[in-house]
């Protein structure tokens, strides 16, 4: 059973002709269908004339790495492709203002429109949004070409990193249709619309509310600007309207405050209530524009001895990362795939999530403001520092883009500026910082209310890359990378007495895991190895969550990584491409035995769960029987005979010899709760080492 239920979204989409349908003061209609594509650059592609009748036809979202970009050997296509598309809009739109907008494209894209450049936008992650209204003929047919170009530039982050960057329009594409009046799409592809919380108690809301206002006319027009917030059941509950004159042909701000007495706060997963602040704008008595934005009021504090707080209540963030990829799909996923990764994280038990390491899809966004995961928002500084100014200029871009589109996201707690950054030697450190500071300075003044964060590693903990940020996370391996399973306590405690005055997490720790490699008892194997035992994630797993949960000065852990992902350079485990370190698998399909320590650890739904499960074949008669479960107690039977009763304090219940027939041996884990009992079994095969060549 899925654990959110999506609210469900009406899409319109036509193949050729675009008019109105709904009498709503903006229309947006998507632009998925009926693309023309070619996986090389084209002279002349741009052309009204041009004919791609030979090109292949494709709809959005579309990426032209999701095969070789899995498949490992670090050769996947990285170069130029072509879009285009034909597009007739309804002569009824005469008079407004027209734009496109695209949700994401990697990594440069290069938008034409009958034939002219309308801008081009460089970065993989972010949406971007250009006024056509010169450009698109009403009534008649018009072509849009886009070229798309992934190959790596030396001028846009990331420069490097652990995944693949899959080209292409990966995300949807859009025909925004506004009034001459409106609120603006053109301020970094934001809504326009900023919620700033400035300050929030359990007795009073103070909320400022910024409106980006436009006007294409040729005349100066008074815009009425009216907020209204509205609860969960859609009841007004406060507002406020006023006037702003907006100059001909140019822009304004409208800055209203609100004030929201006993606010229902959002808290988190346990009770993730959301309001809705809708801007509408009135040119006289006529509605021209109206924008809706959610509001999770919430305030929030980290402290280096005592961790994470919400709401004035010490809460345990306990999460993991996620890449956005998919198996055969690359970046190109949609809603469903979004939905049933986030029911997969939650069945976890997670409580935050580090979005890595770039700006994921809105609707993901959302999905964690209504269901109350906290999220780390991050941007795609990753792994190296270009030298260029346009390199630094292109970061602060990109970060602009981050916070602009997602402020008014409630889940968002945590502006992240880098991961694992390798610093050049050559400068000094104050020198190899600026850009970082830089950075965070940036952020304090595009949001002041959220905390900036970072992931290091690589580098020692008193780097002074880790003390520019409001709070710091570090990205360990022990048991994997550097160290043994048994170093986590000890590394822990000294880490919080070197920064005894830092807020400090662990935003990266785990080990690679294959569902068909098995090995009791497993043996630490290399990283970079084709070996990589399931057992042995568990063992790292388990000697990670004991030392962290213990430690309640440490704000937040993030494990890496919810879903194995591409990485194509890499080559171990069973599979060439691919890091494996996921407690679900590439398509989702298989849920590795970590994640049921996190599930017994996280949650309080009993269950019970047979570990090694997938180790059918055994050659030993004798072997060890682990169980996760959130049970108080939990029984085996082997063959339908009980071995007894085990009690446990920390989610494992361990038989440590049990004795094997030849042939078929029914495991069975049985536990009982509230009145109630539940079961797990597997069956594992006893063969002699002789039977098994």
């Amino acid at each position: 059973m899925k654990l959110y239920q999506p609210i469900i979204a009406v899409a319109l989409v036509l193949a050729t002709t675009i008019g109105p349908v709904f009498a709503l003061p903006r229309a947006d209609v998507g632009l998925d269908n009926q693309w023309k594509f070619i996986r090389q650059d084209v002279a002349g592609a741009q052309a009204v004339g041009f004919n791609d009748s030979a090109w292949l036809t494709v709809n959005l979202p579309h990426t032209w790495n999701n095969m070789d970009g899995q498949d490992g050997g670090n050769d996947y296509y990285r170069g130029v492709g072509w879009y285009r598309r034909h597009l007739k809009v309804n002569s009824r739109y005469a008079g407004k203002s027209l734009f496109l907008k695209f949700d994401g494209a990697a990594t440069v894209a290069d938008v034409f429109v009958n034939g002219k450049l309308v801008g081009s936008h460089k970065g993989n992650f972010a949406a971007f949004c250009f006024d056509v209204t010169p450009l698109l003929r009403v009534g008649q047919d018009n072509v849009i070409a886009v070229k798309v170009n992934n190959a790596r530039d030396p001028d846009i982050a990331p420069l490097d990193g652990d995944f693949t960057v899959f080209g292409g329009l990966y995300r949807d594409a859009h025909l925004l249709v506004l009034d001459k009046l409106s609120i603006s799409p053109l301020d970094y592809a934001s809504p326009g619309v900023y919620i700033r919380q400035n300050r929030v108690t359990p007795d009073l809301a103070e909320l400022e509310i910024t409106t980006k206002l436009r006007n294409a006319n040729d005349a100066a027009k008074k815009a009425t600007v009216r907020c209204t917030i509205t609860d969960a059941g859609g009841k007004r509950v406060a507002g406020t309207g006023s006037q702003q004159e907006v100059p001909a042909n140019g822009s304004r701000d409208a800055v209203q405050t609100i004030k929201l007495p006993k606010p229902h706060l959002w808290n988190g997963r346990s009770d993730p209530y959301l309001y809705q602040v809708s801007v509408e704008v009135q040119d006289g008595r006529k509605l021209v524009d109206s924008v809706t934005q959610p509001l999770g009021v919430r305030f929030f504090r980290a402290d280096p001895d005592k961790g994470f707080f919400l709401n004035g209540q010490h809460v345990a963030l306990h999460g993991v990362n996620r890449h956005q990829d998919r198996l055969d799909k690359g970046w190109a996923i949609g809603p469903a795939e979004h939905e049933e990764d986030f029911n997969l994280i939650m069945e976890m038990g997670c409580t935050a999530i580090r979005l890595a390491h770039y700006q994921h899809a809105q609707y993901f966004y959302d999905l964690c403001d209504r269901g109350g995961l906290v999220v780390w928002a991050e941007l795609s500084l990753v792994n190296k520092l270009g030298e260029s100014p346009a390199f630094a200029e292109n970061a602060r871009q990109q970060l602009t883009e981050l916070i602009k589109q997602n402020y008014n996201h409630p889940s968002i707690i945590f502006w992240s500026l880098f991961n694992e950054l390798r610093f050049r030697d050559k400068l000094p450190e104050a020198a190899e910082c600026e850009l970082i500071s830089d950075l965070n300075k940036l952020a304090k003044t595009l949001d002041p209310t959220r905390l900036t964060v970072a992931a290091s590693c690589c580098v020692p903990a008193t780097h002074p890359s880790a003390g520019i940020t409001d709070i710091i996370g570090f990205n360990w391996y022990y048991g994997w990378y550097s160290g043994q399973p048994e170093d986590w306590p000890v590394k822990l405690d000294e880490l919080h007495q070197t920064l005894p005055a830092r807020c400090v997490g662990i935003t990266e720790y785990g080990a690679g895991a294959s569902i068909v490699q098995h090995e009791i008892p497993p043996r630490q194997p290399k990283p970079v190895s084709p070996w990589h035992p399931e057992e042995w994630q568990c063992v790292v797993h388990e000697a990670a969550w004991k030392a962290m949960k213990d430690r309640p000065w440490l704000w937040g852990t993030f494990l890496w990584n919810m879903f194995d992902f591409a990485a194509d350079q890499r080559k171990e485990g069973d599979h060439l491409g691919r890091n494996d370190k996921g407690m679900v698998t590439y398509d989702r399909k298989v849920k590795k035995d970590t994640f049921f320590w996190y599930k017994a650890n996280w949650t309080t739904e009993p269950f019970v769960y047979v570990t090694s499960r997938r180790f059918t074949i055994r050659t030993e008669p004798k072997t060890p029987v682990k169980i996760y479960s959130n049970c108080n107690e939990v029984k085996l039977k082997v063959n339908g005979v009980s071995l007894g009763p085990v009690r446990s304090g920390n989610h494992i219940f361990l038989w440590k010899e049990v004795t094997l027939k030849p042939g078929a041996n029914r495991i069975e884990a049985v536990g009982r709760e509230r009145g109630r009992s539940f079961t797990d079994s597997c069956v594992w095969t006893w063969q002699s080492a002789e039977q098994t060549r």
